[in-house]
């Protein structure tokens, strides 16, 4: 018998978090409540997408996966075939195909060298398999929600983990590529305490093997099979699959038995890049702090003694009372600096959707550091990125509707239709079209389209209308006036010099905030392509917010540069410049494709370039809404502090 608590509702999720000081020893994260078995109940062992984890030399050639029953693999199926289980939509968005298996395992019932099926592997069939097993992919199985793995040592900290997932096969020293067809599976379990006859499983092992049966197969055959089974690619190869189970106790309690997979491949680089980025970035807020305030402070005290000094019988002077000179600097250009950019729907539609992502962003990194996004949940990540965007709709068009009426924008209907239409369509465009070259090699990673219709459902029902009621309520506010008048006759912008052109202030700008992210930002990629369980998010939180302070205090920056240079475009200048960030995070996905990765076919290079693209796109407007909104309220600030006739 089974038994299995239901995932809490949203209300026990609250009460859960606020009794959290008091639960520690007895809470389980939401949706992860553990599962108990009697002695011979049947424990399901489900198989995932077969997938690409990197070659010996940690170097990837394929980002395609595959369904474990593709027909190419002819792996063991039950009878009726693999029925799919109920997954996530994060699960399926980010590729996970859980099915059913043929394999029998039964809590503390041993089995040795148990036959499953006999299969014959044709020449084309081999020269797939060979070509897959040359390249790393990997089996994906799941036991009571734990991943199958294999044990690894690493060998810079010289410790032990669990490698999530086991390799098809082997190419030898030799030459020779060898198929595992044998699977001896290791449960680790444990017996719960004050509950006799309920036992947890809390670690799961497989070593795979490849045997070459030529007889009968009983108990003690499969360590008489010295000989390994190599797929020929002139004729037929007969393949005979068999695994064995064995139970053993362990003393891992089930709320740690994901601690052997969580592996921290070298830590120390972590807090290294964490420590050097505060540096940077307490250096470069107390360097900004002190050019703004120092010079702000002398600029605004002197502007407003100005405008105290009696002008009428100096009319042509150039110096004043105690040699206090006339405007210069920034506020040469108070009757312009409010003035309208260039495309404001444009701008704005990006704004309204870079606060949604801005706080998506926030919330999911929260939830996943207060511990609600375990592992164990597959999917989760994933299901609550789209559902938080979603639901965000509504901030993403108050903000986009608002930051329009300030600019006098005259086309109110179009940025109510564009705030949630643009960003979302280029998006499932693109990725869409990537999906396209999915089903064309016919990869699990396909999303189906039904999952596509999905999508599309809960945008136009969900986010489309909260979108535009966000901008309704935003059009019916009054608008925010500046500080300052406008003039009618728009100032001439004289020459800048060079670092403050727009390219290379883009470069530098956007530099910046890039450094701050980018060694989390390897770990990151690391897990994406190369299937490794991603965790650290304490680390991602304060690298998150070590990016924001980064990108808006270099903006600020140049924008209080530019206004000194008399150059009163910054709109547009902040944005594109804090933007540019996403554009150094696509360079180094172009650098990680050169030296980690060796893509072998035209449709991999394409789905890396292309989702990598898409990463930086969503990240271009992310930054470029902080650097924004951080220069907007500086500008008003220093604009609204002095006295203006």
């Amino acid at each position: 018998m089974q038994l299995q608590s239901h995932a809490p509702s949203g209300a026990t999720l609250l009460l859960s978090l606020l009794a959290l000081p008091q639960l520690t020893s007895a809470f389980y994260l939401p949706g992860v409540a553990p599962t108990s078995y009697k002695q011979d109940d049947a424990v399901p062992l489900y198989v995932n997408a077969i997938r690409p984890v990197g070659d010996a030399d940690s170097v990837l050639h394929s980002v395609l996966s595959w369904d474990y029953y593709h027909p190419t693999f002819q792996f063991c199926a039950p009878e009726g075939g693999g029925q799919p289980v109920g997954e996530s939509l994060g699960s399926i968005l980010f590729g996970d195909r859980i099915k059913t298996s043929a394999f029998e395992l039964k809590m503390k019932h041993n089995e040795t060298c148990k036959k499953q099926c006999e299969v014959t592997y044709g020449k084309n069939a081999a020269q797939f398999i060979n070509q897959q097993i040359q390249e790393g992919v990997s089996l994906n199985w799941l036991v009571d929600g734990l991943p199958a793995g294999q044990k690894t040592i690493d060998v810079l900290s010289d410790t032990e983990f669990t490698n999530p997932g086991f390799l098809l096969g082997e190419q030898l020293d030799d030459g020779r590529i060898k198929f595992n067809n044998h699977y001896d599976i290791v449960i680790e379990y444990h017996e719960v305490n004050g509950n006799n006859g309920q036992y947890r499983v809390v670690g799961v092992i497989v070593q795979p093997e490849s045997r070459k049966y030529t007889g009968e197969i009983g108990p003690d055959t499969c360590n008489t099979a010295p000989d390994i089974v190599e797929l020929s690619e002139t004729g037929d190869t007969k393949v005979r699959f068999t695994y064995s189970v064995y139970w053993i106790e362990s003393t891992t309690a089930w709320a740690t038995r994901w601690d052997k997979y969580l592996h921290v491949y070298d830590p120390k680089i972590q807090w290294f890049s964490l420590i050097n980025s505060s540096v940077i970035v307490i250096f470069l807020v107390l360097t900004v702090m002190s050019v703004l305030v120092r010079a702000l402070k002398k600029d605004i005290a002197r502007y407003n003694r100005l405008d105290q000094i009696n002008l009428d019988d100096l009319s042509g002077t150039s110096v004043l009372e105690d040699g206090v000179q006339e405007d210069s600097g920034w506020k040469l250009v108070h009757g312009d600096v409010f003035r309208n950019p260039s495309h404001p729907l444009l701008l704005s539609v990006f704004l309204g959707n870079g606060t949604q992502l801005f706080v998506m962003a926030g919330f999911t990194i929260a939830f996943a550091l207060l511990g609600f996004l375990s592992p164990s949940n597959r999917g989760s990540l994933g299901t609550i990125m789209v559902l938080l965007y979603t639901v965000l709709g509504f901030v993403g068009g108050y903000t986009s509707a608002r930051m329009y009426k300030s600019l006098h924008g005259e086309k109110w209907k179009l940025n109510i239709i564009l705030t949630p239409l643009l960003v979302p369509g280029i998006v499932f465009a693109v990725f869409f079209l990537l999906d396209l070259f999915l089903w064309a090699e016919e990869s699990s990673g396909a999303v189906p389209f039904t999952t596509m219709l999905v999508l599309i459902f809960i945008w136009f029902l969900i986010s489309v209308p909260l979108s535009f009621a966000g901008s309704w309520l935003a059009f019916r506010a009054p608008a925010i006036e500046p500080p300052v008048r406008t003039n009618q006759i728009p100032r001439q912008i004289p020459p800048v010099t060079t670092y403050l052109k727009p390219i290379p202030s883009m470069l530098l700008v956007g530099l910046l905030p890039f450094g701050a992210i980018f060694v989390e930002l390897y770990f990151i990629m690391t897990s994406i392509w190369f299937s490794r369980i991603y965790y650290m998010f304490g680390f991602l939180f304060l690298c998150y917010g070590l990016m924001i302070i980064t990108c808006a205090a270099v903006t600020v920056l140049l924008v209080y540069f530019l206004l000194c240079a008399e150059n009163y475009n910054w709109q547009w200048r902040a944005f594109l410049a804090a933007g540019t960030s996403g554009g150094y995070i696509f360079l180094n996905a172009l650098i990680y494709w050169v030296t980690k990765l060796s893509l072998s076919g035209f449709a991999g290079s394409v789905l890396y370039i292309g989702y990598s693209a898409l990463i930086s796109f969503l990240f271009f407007i992310l930054t470029g809404t902080i650097g924004y909104f951080a220069s907007w309220l500086f500008v008003r600030k220093i604009y609204s502090s002095i006295k203006i006739d």
